[in-house]
């Protein structure tokens, strides 16, 4: 939310929304309650400031804060600088606490847009000398999208204490967008102004900046952590954007001349959070307001935190790892991927083989051509669950990736995304069944190519056991053999064994039978088999080719998503056995889908 002048905004936005087109979506961060605490104060840092926005509903925000009112600063330029049309109030109808410890603020239109600004009254935001700063909101963005969203315009940011009074000197007193979200689109916009404009070391009135996906929720669905580390300890001193606590973009010193950098960045900042309506930021994806736009939409502050650090402070203040990071993957599953076949879209040279990061050897490694995209894969021999992706990037490492799967090594399938990658060890939890895995990087983060010193695979976790009289899902099986896994419209949904035909198998360790004998079992199958074409559906305890202790027959059911229940007598079983479902035919063709399996007294 700077202030340049309109005619000149619309250029910057312009140029971030062209960036943002090369960005997808997709990653592993989550959506919270409307109300939450401010997280904890760790080891090294110091809280500095905090407000949950407690109260009761229809109250105004406390003396942390000040209005913004009508529609320019003092004596500053006209619309905020921006081309936005709303007129900013101190009305409850636009800021105020709604009672559950959130903070709202509305966008109405009354005859006229009118909406809200705050700003803390302190404005000496900023890291101690060879310390950090840490500034952090839990917010959910207006929830409205499409067409109803058009100009819809919220903020979370900074601007350098001495703007106040001096409505003139940006972009040269420094300003940090921590958050902008424009058009109820399901994306973070994170940028730092600075030097001069039009132009100068910090690319005016583009600014230096990314924007990246909300995942889990979208940012309008959900509340998410948006926040800036800033640590004057490093050399080059730095300012990093977060996302749910996850890293999506780094500016440092170096990137600009000393004397830019002193001027944004050797002062004081203070805090605004904002819903503008229209202005350049909209107009650079389609405008706004319209007819068509909804009135009385929200940005919902559940809190604004601020801390301090010393050099040494790990981490988010919290100390884990942002107050919504993923959550950390199973640890249970076996490594499956050590010393399997592998295969790349390139090396660098014929030391650095994809076969290096399968070798458990982290002080050698796979690197590619330094160019987009490149992948790796690994091939785990047969089609196994997964649950479990652990990447040990070297210094090049990627910041857009797939983590991708396949069950015949040509047609692949995401399981796994991030924008938002940030190298050293990626630890990420992968739900998946296939035979190959691959990293599909789409982005490299620095100009070299892709380089992973390890490249690790685990499998499904063991331990537990399965209710043999539950619903076991087929696509759920530890192991499978020549079969295929695809999308179900069965009743629940989810994901069916597919192309099951003679000698294919699905194999399901520790199902429990109990101490009380199974005497039937249930198969949920379809097939859309040519005229002639059927099968037998068999069970088999502890090998693929032992006797069956029961089995049905089946044909073309209509088609390979109509479904259908088929009992079947099977010879008494008790205790925990590991069930095979073999599948047997006279024909080649395939014969039959299975959905899920039970068993029976």
């Amino acid at each position: 939310m700077t202030t340049d002048p309109p005619t000149r905004r619309t250029g910057r936005r312009l140029a971030v929304a062209a960036a943002s087109l090369v960005l997808v979506g997709a990653s592993l961060a989550a959506a919270f309650d409307a109300q939450a605490a401010v997280p904890p104060t760790g080891n090294g840092w110091t809280n500095v400031f905090a407000d949950d926005f407690t109260g009761p509903a229809g109250s105004r925000v406390d003396d942390n804060w000040r209005y913004t009112l009508g529609t320019s600063y003092p004596g500053g330029p006209a619309q905020f600088g921006t081309g936005e049309v709303e007129t900013m109030t101190d009305s409850t109808r636009n800021v105020a606490l709604d009672g559950a410890g959130d903070l709202r603020i509305t966008a109405t239109n009354d005859g006229g847009w009118h909406s809200g600004r705050i700003e803390t009254n302190r404005q000496d935001f900023e890291p101690p000398a060879g310390g950090k700063l840490w500034v952090e909101a839990r917010l959910q963005m207006p929830d409205v999208t499409g067409d109803a969203a058009a100009g819809y315009w919220p903020a979370f940011w900074m601007l350098g204490a001495p703007f106040r009074g001096n409505w003139w000197n940006w972009p040269g007193i420094g300003e940090i967008d921590i958050m902008e979200n424009v058009q109820g689109m399901n994306r973070e916009w994170g940028t730092f102004h600075c030097g001069v404009a039009p132009g100068g070391p910090c690319n005016e009135y583009s600014g230096l900046g990314n924007n990246v996906p909300c995942v889990g929720a979208t940012c309008q669905a959900g509340f998410h952590t948006y926040a800036i580390q800033w640590d004057r300890g490093t050399n080059p001193q730095t300012i990093k954007w977060y996302l749910d606590g996850v890293n999506f973009f780094t500016v440092s010193s170096d990137q600009v001349d000393a004397g830019t950098w002193n001027a944004a960045t050797g002062h004081g900042f203070f805090i605004i959070l904002n819903l503008a309506m229209g202005g350049a930021f909209p107009a650079a994806f389609g405008g706004g307001p319209t007819a068509a736009t909804v009135s009385g939409r929200s940005m919902v502050v559940d809190y604004v935190a601020a801390w301090t650090g010393t050099g040494g402070a790990v981490g988010p203040p919290g100390g884990n790892g942002g107050p919504s990071g993923p959550p950390p993957p199973p640890t249970c599953g076996p490594l499956i991927s050590q010393g399997r076949p592998t295969a790349s879209s390139t090396v660098e040279a014929a030391n650095l083989a994809a076969r290096y990061a399968v070798d458990g050897n982290l002080t050698t490694r796979w690197s590619s051509a330094f160019s987009d995209p490149q992948w790796m894969q690994v091939d785990l021999g047969s089609v196994q669950p997964i649950t479990r992706v652990k990447l040990s990037w070297e210094a090049a490492y990627a910041s857009s990736y797939s983590i991708q799967v396949s069950n015949d090594g040509g047609t692949w399938t995401d399981a796994y995304h991030t924008d938002a990658g940030a190298g050293g060890v990626e630890d990420r939890g992968v739900k998946a069944t296939a035979r190959y895995v691959r990293m599909y990087g789409t982005r490299r983060a620095t100009p070299y190519g892709y380089s992973l010193w390890e490249f690790q695979v685990y499998g499904g976790c063991g331990g537990g056991t399965r209710d043999a009289y539950g619903t076991i899902q087929a696509e759920s099986a530890n192991q499978l053999n020549g079969l295929t896994v695809e999308a179900t419209t069965d009743t629940g949904g989810g994901q069916n064994l597919a192309n099951a035909a003679n000698g294919d198998w699905a194999m399901y360790q520790n199902v429990d039978f109990g101490t009380t004998p199974a005497t039937q079992f249930y198969g949920r199958v379809a097939s859309g088999a040519a005229g002639g074409v059927s099968g037998l559906v068999e069970v088999r305890l502890d090998s693929p080719t032992s006797a069956p202790i029961g089995s049905f027959a089946v044909g073309n059911t209509g088609g390979w998503q109509s479904w259908r229940t088929v009992p079947a007598n099977v010879s008494a079983v008790t205790g925990v056995h590991t069930v095979y479902v073999t599948f047997t035919s006279g024909q080649p063709a395939d014969f039959v889908n299975l959905n899920w399996l039970s068993f029976g007294h």
